[in-house]
């Protein structure tokens, strides 16, 4: 199979003076901004700031960080799969549905069966996986649109979610699953003084620094790399300059998290997933290939890529995701109920596009799937602190995805004139 050069994660209009070789040959970007790549990052810390005004600091407080990361979690899980949907330009309705039915059967095996939380949690990922195969088969194999497809899911799936439930709530759920949704995790360390910050867990701390120097070294080696292949690269000082400002956010936001109940387990769980599908994503030829079927699918047809193989296992991969959140949504609310998951599939696609994806596909990063459904997050949270009515929220949310989307089409022109 010939080598696929992916549609870029990176693309977009850069705003600079372009690129310079040094005497040693190396190529290097000088100081300029991707605005593709950076702009959401700048808004998400412009929003950030707003609030924090508007609300007095109570957005940066210890417990308000962690409300704002145990209350989004599953729209941020869902926000993974979806991403990776529409690089490979689809959509899916289904997904709220998807959640509704997954927390329904897990709480039929759980509650109703005494099924042991282990194997209920497995059987339902598996239930949730031959969902998205159902889809994707339809998707992929017979030739119908994704929208059509999803949307006829999100009817059928809520009502297999009435059928199951009998139109009732069913729990509560599992000490363990409740854990998982709502815990932390313990303070193995004890505590350490932070001065006038008070207390804050030891352990929490240490796995803050050990995330940061996995991120400075991730990076580190990337660079490297690409200066080996002669790629452009941000000069040292730029280079240095973000990988400090990620640090500090990265510390500041675990340092609150421990001077309140330590890291909640669903980040925990929310950052080995964005791990592993970043790498997905970056190094591994499947994800190579969702961008390639997303950038162009007759190139990527042309270039040996199994073009209905890569679509149908994206709808199997977000029906799972989809059942892990059902079960996250059902174990924080303590109850399976069937109104559950309403509009999570519009929070979920309004972050992969406020995350930078392309609306034509080929285009998106997980990382920025997870600002986007922040940015939903804290929108959301903080007008709740400054006692803003819903339909002010619904206002400034449908605002912001339209600017999002806007300015993806700008850049892609801003590009397309540069490239004339």
């Amino acid at each position: 199979m010939s080598s696929i050069a992916p549609a870029s994660a990176d693309a977009g209009a850069v705003v600079g003076v372009g690129d310079s070789r040094p005497p040693d040959g190396k190529p290097q970007r000088r100081l300029s901004l991707n605005l593709r790549q950076s702009g959401i990052y700048v808004a998400f810390a412009l929003i950030i700031v707003l609030f924090s005004v508007l609300t007095g600091g109570d957005l940066l407080q210890p417990q308000n960080i962690s409300n704002i990361i145990v209350q989004n979690s599953y729209i941020l899980i869902l926000a993974i799969g979806m991403i990776l949907i529409i690089i490979a330009g689809h959509i899916d309705l289904s997904v709220g549905s998807v959640v509704a039915v997954s927390g329904a059967i897990s709480a039929v095996l759980m509650v109703n069966h005494d099924v042991p939380w282990p194997l209920a949690l497995l059987i339902t990922l598996v239930v949730g996986g031959l969902i998205g195969a159902w889809q994707g088969y339809w998707i992929a194999y017979f030739g119908i649109p994704a929208f059509i497809v999803t949307l006829a899911g999100m009817l059928l799936f809520r009502a297999l979610t009435l059928t199951v439930l009998g139109n009732q709530g069913i729990g509560p759920f599992p000490e363990e699953i409740r854990t998982l949704s709502n815990g932390f995790t313990s303070g193995y360390f004890g505590n350490i003084g932070l001065g006038p910050l008070g207390g804050a867990d030891l352990f929490s701390l240490l796995v803050g620094v050990v995330a940061v120097v996995g991120i400075a070294g991730t990076q580190w080696r990337t660079r490297k790399a690409r200066l080996g292949y002669q790629q452009v690269v941000d000069p040292l000082p730029l280079f240095l300059l973000k990988i400090v400002a990620a640090a500090v956010v990265v510390l500041a936001v675990v340092v609150q998290l421990a001077r309140f109940k330590n890291l909640p387990w669903v980040l925990v769980l929310l950052a080995v997933l964005v791990l592993g599908y970043s790498l997905l994503t970056n190094r591994v030829v499947f994800g190579r290939q969702i961008y390639a079927v997303g950038g162009n699918v007759q190139a990527a047809t042309l270039s040996g890529v199994k073009v209905k193989s890569v679509i149908f296992w994206i709808f199997v991969n977000m029906g799972v995701l989809a059942a892990l959140a059902g079960v996250i949504f059902a174990g924080r609310l303590n109850q399976a109920g069937p109104t559950a998951g309403n509009s999570f599939e519009l929070d979920a696609i309004a972050a992969a596009f406020i995350g930078g994806a392309a609306v034509q596909g080929g285009v998106g990063k997980v990382v920025g799937a997870i600002t986007g459904g922040l940015i939903m997050g804290v929108i959301n949270n903080g007008m709740s602190l400054i006692g803003a009515p819903s339909e002010r929220v619904m206002l400034v949310k449908g605002i912001v995805l339209l600017a999002a989307v806007a300015f993806d089409v700008w850049t892609k022109r801003r590009a397309g004139l540069a490239s004339r």
